[in-house]
């Protein structure tokens, strides 16, 4: 009974993330010049990784993102954000359980996630949606989605980490 319990905990925790990290992509949108935008998705795509486990990150963060293209009218943004943040979220996750107390692979987490999520739009953009040159000007832009993302995310992560500590128990 306890593993089904456990089951439907972690089913319902990634429906409430990916809802949370759909609403932190579309509530602050500025838009760029190649007709996508930068938003507050990476805090809770950061948020939902450190604190919740990689599969919850990687569901939440990928489908998140997609589904907020989707519902706000970039739709052809939803597969680069789909692949990019998923994918940001299952690295931090599985960098950082691997030492989990360690705020130096924290640190590398939040690195190596600013290096796919500027890295992967430039080279699904570019290869995709508007071609290389174009996809060269949004690096800045995303470079700063992610650190303000790991800037905020991380210690909101912490503080949650700290505050409820059964919180392990639902990792995924």
């Amino acid at each position: 009974m306890e593993n089904k319990k456990n089951t439907a905990l972690r089913m319902s925790l990634i429906a409430i993330t990916t809802a949370i990290v759909a609403v932190f992509t579309i509530a602050i949108r500025i838009p760029t010049p190649l007709g996508g935008y930068v938003s507050l998705c990476d805090v809770a795509v950061t948020f939902v990784s450190y604190t919740f486990g990689p599969i919850t990150g990687l569901i939440a963060g990928g489908l998140g993102t997609a589904l907020a293209d989707l519902a706000g009218g970039f739709g052809q943004w939803a597969p680069v954000s789909f692949v990019v943040h998923g994918l940001e979220a299952l690295v931090i996750a599985l960098i950082v359980r691997a030492k989990p107390d360690s705020l130096i692979y924290k640190i590398i987490s939040a690195a190596v996630a600013i290096v796919i999520v500027s890295g992967g739009y430039f080279l699904l953009t570019g290869a995709f949606l508007v071609g290389f040159s174009a996809a060269l000007a949004e690096i800045p832009a995303n470079i700063a989605q992610a650190a303000v993302g790991v800037v905020l995310g991380l210690p909101l992560s912490m503080a949650v980490g700290r505050a409820y500590r059964k919180i392990d128990e639902i990792k995924w």
